[in-house]
């Protein structure tokens, strides 16, 4: 096994040896921390050049200097991803400066559960807001980079995060399950309309990663929404060591659902579009 495992990493190395996404333009949303930081410095070590955003630029800017001091290249864009004026601001940037954009990774995005007899309609809104309409509009406003002649394609995917919620439903996340199901639907219709021009559209489907969202809520980790500070996270998080529902028996890493996105976006994915991979060390099997 070991020899063939080398096999194949020479052969990577001798095929793709300036990185799998080398030279190409990926836009990532929600960079500033979590899957979207760990995204950002795999796709930039991978040669990709980085157009990162965060709504928290210090956060931003760390993640640029991380960048920076291995040699990779990036562009910081801090904004809201559902302000009005975000997809143009992005876009505009990132041709400004590379002229072209390959990927497109919508990874931003928060949860606020509520059970679904309780949930006001502004709190179901603002999730199909930042998970449903902000990805479609920062697509469909990259729209002419991606749908080009024959002899200016290369390779080109957009990849969207959707959740085992989305799959399945879940106790108190009407709101989330609703947004991660049409995420996938808006994927696959990307599929099909952009697939004659060479773009691939996948979805990467989490389960249990340990990032702020998944964290326990009494570590106090919150997100500012409309002027309201809004608690994240999983209420007794912090005492499940024991995960009987993975058959791994334990939650993924950022940098391991960062790897997902990046298999999507890369060569080795070629033939994949419009399929929802899911990440979730075998839970829902």
């Amino acid at each position: 096994m070991s020899e063939r495992l080398s096999q194949i990493s020479g052969h990577l190395s001798n095929t793709h040896s300036r990185g799998l996404l080398a030279d190409e333009v990926a836009i990532i949303t929600g960079a500033g921390q979590g899957i979207g930081r760990s995204a950002a410095l795999l796709f930039a070590k991978e040669g990709a050049k980085v157009v990162i955003s965060d709504i928290d630029g210090a956060k931003l800017e760390s993640v640029a200097k991380e960048i920076s001091e291995f040699g990779g290249d990036s562009l910081s864009v801090a904004g809201d991803v559902g302000a009005d004026d975000f997809p143009k601001k992005i876009v505009d940037a990132t041709v400004a400066k590379y002229g072209k954009i390959n990927h497109i990774v919508n990874n931003a995005g928060f949860t606020f559960d509520k059970m679904l007899h309780t949930t006001p309609d502004d709190t179901f809104d603002i999730i199909m807001k930042i998970h449903v309409r902000a990805p479609f509009r920062l697509i469909r406003q990259a729209a002419p980079y991606f749908r080009v002649k024959p002899e200016a394609r290369e390779n080109r995917s957009i990849i969207n995060v959707s959740s085992t919620t989305g799959l399945h439903g879940n106790v108190g996340q009407a709101n989330y399950a609703a947004a991660k199901s049409a995420v996938i639907g808006l994927t696959k219709t990307i599929a099909k309309e952009w697939g004659g021009f060479g773009v691939r559209a996948n979805t990467v489907a989490y389960g249990l990663v340990h990032t702020r969202l998944t964290a326990a809520k009494e570590a106090g980790s919150t997100i500012e929404i409309n002027g309201k500070k809004v608690a994240l996270g999983v209420p007794g998080a912090g005492q499940v060591n024991d995960f009987p529902l993975i058959p791994l028996r334990r939650g993924g890493t950022a940098d391991e659902a960062a790897a997902a996105m990046l298999f999507l976006a890369s060569p080795l994915a070629s033939y994949v579009s419009g399929h929802t991979l899911e990440v979730t060390g075998g839970a829902g099997i």
